[in-house]
């Protein structure tokens, strides 16, 4: 494991590397908007990412680096996520496809961005469809636009919705909420599975 910061118009981001035996792709995985990328989610699917081939950057905004909890706009969590990728593309993953994703707000950015990126695939993380009690205020666009490759792995009891599956998007429901703590040996073969198929594509 390997930690490395890379400056962004908004500040410093850190990165935690992990890398695979066999380096057929990187996964950048970003965290949720109060918490960091020690969520037992996010260390499951780091893990199993690995296990599978894939190099894995867990990226921590600078807002969490410079301490704060509340998170940064949208455009500047945008901004700054593009930033490492790039960074991280050209120095620690060239010439490697690059898979976005993230739990939650990280979900949210990495569907925002993965045009903009050149991701090939996109994992969700419990992404959050609407906030709890408020399906009026619905954020699918930012996943339905996704044009590659989709995982969303969601709780059954997500008070943050359940997003639909497409043609490109896939949905699997594994036990618990929000946090997908109740399983993760389900959202390890969710991610294991798909990332078996993604990487079939790469190649």
């Amino acid at each position: 494991m390997t930690r490395v910061e890379v400056d962004t118009p908004h500040g410093v981001a850190r990165a935690e590397l992990h890398s695979a035996a066999e380096g057929r792709a990187a996964l950048l995985l970003g965290h949720g908007a109060g918490g960091g990328f020690d969520a037992e989610d996010l260390v499951c699917a780091a893990r199993t990412a690995t296990s599978s081939g894939v190099h894995v950057a867990l990226v921590e905004q600078p807002y969490r680096v410079a301490g704060r909890r509340a998170p940064a706009p949208a455009r500047q969590l945008d901004t700054c996520w593009l930033a490492v990728a790039e960074d991280l593309g050209q120095r620690w993953f060239p010439e490697l496809p690059l898979i976005f994703g993230g739990r939650s707000s990280g979900a949210r950015v990495a569907c925002r961005t993965a045009e903009a990126g050149g991701a090939s695939a996109v994992l969700c993380l419990a992404f959050p469809l609407h906030p709890p009690g408020k399906p009026d205020k619905d954020r699918g666009d930012e996943l339905f636009g996704v044009e590659v490759p989709t995982l969303v792995v969601q709780g059954e009891s997500d008070p943050f919705g359940e997003p639909e599956p497409s043609s490109q998007r896939e949905v699997v429901l594994v036990p618990g909420d929000h946090s997908l703590r109740a399983d993760t040996g389900a959202v390890s073969r969710a991610v294991s599975e798909w990332l078996g198929r993604v990487l079939r594509l790469l190649d």
